[in-house]
């Protein structure tokens, strides 16, 4: 098969430790000239960590860095990440266990002067060690969630959280996207020089002012994520129920595909049960995240685990969505209970419909929780202030290699 181009933490890479990411302009110098990284992804879904990857790939030349992407399972990256052909080849493996892209990945890391690898999964970590044992380059891996608790499949789970464990002992680099996951690594035995934190970043948005609003009895929310188990949709859905028997006047909208077809029928089935209808509505996927949340009210992310930075979380904050998320894991170092939004607690039907009732009680409070969820993002999560800090452990790990 052929290649077709279709906060607050320490960063310390074997050297001294660094200050927080995002003070590190410092750090970046004008390249001499661009050095080319391959990014081996999954490239199946478009979700947040696939964003991450578009987004990397669209800034990170500013810092020195060209960005290529090899897709292993090709399926919306290629089509939806809007970057240029030559920055996105296709190598789709057959199975899981499909060595054979090895040696193409090898020839194309050759070919075109291939400097760095960065894999950001437990399968394409496998085939990027691996080729980075053939070609003697250093490479990063890039933690965007728990693997350990990734789904509620548990056997998958273990099975993805072995490759991963065994795959980076040769890694040069490991960048979390959040101080909890940094811990999470630690605890499994990673050594703490290797660890770097790089929080999310996303592109400013245009917010709806916030002023026209402010009459407004009228309450729209929305989940923003590709659906499954894990993001506790069924919490969300018993929580409608409660609301509209309070008489609220609050919708919801599920913005985004469903992982599996049964798992979709399972959800329309629930919203048929409750009764909730008339207050739940499914527009699916969208291509234009940014424009379905600047028309919201309010995020609502009710996972019960397995969230690392929730790129939508970070979106609702630059568009000045204020957000009812639940305190899990890297999502509380972003929002602040009761300043950009409110936090309840993982699976807690009563704890969700307070803090959304909480939140919906008050435009005037909803107000100013819009204004810092706005002054939030920009004072902390770029889309460039990410790039710049994935750039500087980029210079670490290739100053260190030269050695």
């Amino acid at each position: 098969m052929s290649l077709t181009t279709s906060s607050t933490t320490h960063i310390d890479i074997g050297l001294a430790p660094l200050a927080v990411i995002g003070e590190m302009a410092s750090l970046i110098r004008t390249p001499v000239k661009t050095a080319t990284v391959l990014h081996v992804i999954n490239g199946e879904h478009f979700s947040g960590a696939e964003r991450v990857q578009q987004l990397l790939g669209k800034r990170l030349e500013e810092f020195g860095f060209d960005a290529r992407f090899a897709c292993v399972k090709p399926n919306r990256f290629p089509e939806l990440c809007g970057l240029n052909k030559k920055q996105v080849v296709e190598t789709a493996m057959r199975s899981r266990f499909d060595l054979s892209v090895i040696s193409k990945l090898t020839n194309y890391v050759r070919e075109h002067s291939v400097a760095l690898l960065h894999a950001h999964t437990p399968r394409t970590a496998m085939i990027t060690s691996l080729v980075a044992m053939r070609t003697g380059l250093p490479w990063v891996y890039h933690v965007h969630s728990p693997t350990s608790r990734d789904s509620t499949r548990g056997v998958v789970n273990r099975v993805n959280s072995w490759i991963e464990c065994y795959s980076i002992l040769n890694c040069d680099c490991l960048i979390t996207v959040s101080a909890s996951l940094a811990k999470e690594m630690l605890r499994q035995g990673v050594a703490e020089h290797q660890l770097v934190t790089v929080p999310n970043g996303v592109p400013a948005i245009e917010p709806i002012d916030a002023r026209a609003r402010l009459e407004d009895r009228n309450w729209r929310l929305g989940i923003v994520a590709l659906m499954r188990p894990r993001k506790g949709v069924e919490v969300a859905l018993q929580a409608m129920q409660r609301l509209k028997a309070a008489g609220r006047s609050v919708t919801l909208e599920l913005i985004g595909g469903f992982e599996t077809s049964e798992y979709q029928r399972q959800i329309m089935a629930m919203v048929e049960e409750l009764n909730v209808q008339d207050v739940v509505e499914w527009t699916g996927f969208t291509s234009n995240v940014p424009e379905a949340i600047r028309k919201l009210d309010g995020l609502v992310l009710p996972s019960l685990f397995g969230e690392g930075m929730p790129m939508v979380v970070l979106e609702a904050l630059s568009a000045a969505v204020p957000v009812v998320a639940t305190s899990v894991e890297g999502t509380p170092e972003v929002v602040r209970d009761g300043v950009e939004g409110m936090l309840a607690k993982p699976g807690n039907v009563e704890s969700l419909v307070s803090k959304i009732d909480e939140l919906i009680s008050d435009r005037g409070r909803w107000s100013a929780m819009s204004g810092c969820a706005l002054a939030r993002h920009r004072a902390h999560y770029s889309d460039a202030r990410m790039a710049e800090g994935v750039a500087a452990a980029y210079e670490r790990v290739l100053g260190v290699h030269k050695r």
